[in-house]
């Protein structure tokens, strides 16, 4: 590596609250060269409130292709840079993949400025597994492509993490509804570290006619914690229990016999549910 190359340093900033920055990245922002940022306007908020000036350029995701060879090139003359994205970490749903594809093949070192994240800080308050989880960014502005999207997660253990715009979250949900099932447990997490935060979760269909009984909760930025579906395998229920859900679920909705048939025989409710659709129509 050129010795006199410069560093590419991705800075992680506020989702919201802007005391939400680490002191490491407030010095990198303050000591590089100039900032490429996705909207100059919204950063130089930030960048006012702590008295930084830098030079300012415009990255975003129109522009990043085109502007990726003219930042190299000031990385290989030495400058040190800084990227930024208009809330949380460079990449995650945001500009940058292309600039620090372009870094790494030239040989350019980036250096990773840790902060917040929206899809971290809203599954660690989620109370659904965190363990092992998928981030999807956001979802399909298209009704069938939504659609096709979840069907294609429907069977996915892991927790799933979405983003979603105030416009499209009821929309969105419902499509979800029509192919995970109505049961199936997500968390909406709204305006994180705002003045307005929220954390609801309950099923699909409650969530659902919750968010419709305010329409103060259907603004704000968002990401949705989905529960991942059931690890246990059809094979593992009981020949007595699938059977009693069948003729139970003749006499009262799925969404009941799941509930009395899990209590019974101790596995969880959403498993027989979905097992349930998949199997037989219920009642």
């Amino acid at each position: 590596m050129d010795n006199q190359a410069g560093i590419l340093y991705i800075v992680a900033t506020p989702i919201g609250n802007l005391q939400d920055i680490s002191q490491r990245a407030l010095t990198i922002l303050a000591t590089v060269d100039r900032i490429a940022a996705e909207d100059t306007r919204h950063s130089g908020i930030l960048l006012s409130h702590y008295g930084i000036k830098k030079p300012l350029l415009a990255l975003h995701d129109h522009n990043e292709q085109q502007k990726a060879d003219s930042l190299v090139a000031r990385l290989q003359q030495g400058e040190n840079i800084a990227l930024i994205s208009d809330a949380g970490t460079p990449l995650i749903s945001d500009p940058g993949f292309h600039l620090v594809r372009q870094c790494r093949q030239a040989g350019i070192k980036v250096v990773p400025i840790p902060g917040a994240c929206a899809a971290i800080t809203a599954l660690c308050a989620a109370g659904i597994a965190s363990d092992r989880f998928c981030f999807e960014g956001f979802l399909p502005a298209k009704s069938k492509a939504r659609r096709d999207k979840f069907e294609l997660l429907r069977a996915e253990p892991r927790t799933l993490i979405f983003y979603e715009s105030t416009h499209r979250i009821l929309d969105s949900l419902q499509d979800m509804q029509s192919v995970l099932g109505s049961t199936r447990y997500v968390v909406l997490a709204r305006e994180l570290t705002k003045t307005w935060e929220s954390i609801h979760g309950d099923s699909i269909e409650n969530l659902l006619a919750w968010l419709q009984q305010d329409d103060n909760r259907t603004k704000g930025e968002m990401v949705l914690i989905v529960e991942g579906q059931s690890a246990v395998e059809e094979s593992e229920f009981s020949t007595d229990a699938t059977k009693a859900l069948e003729l139970i679920s003749q006499e009262l909705p799925l969404k009941k016999a799941a509930a009395i048939v899990a209590e019974l025989y101790g596995y969880k409710k959403n498993a027989l549910y979905q097992f349930g659709l998949a199997h037989f129509k219920a009642g």
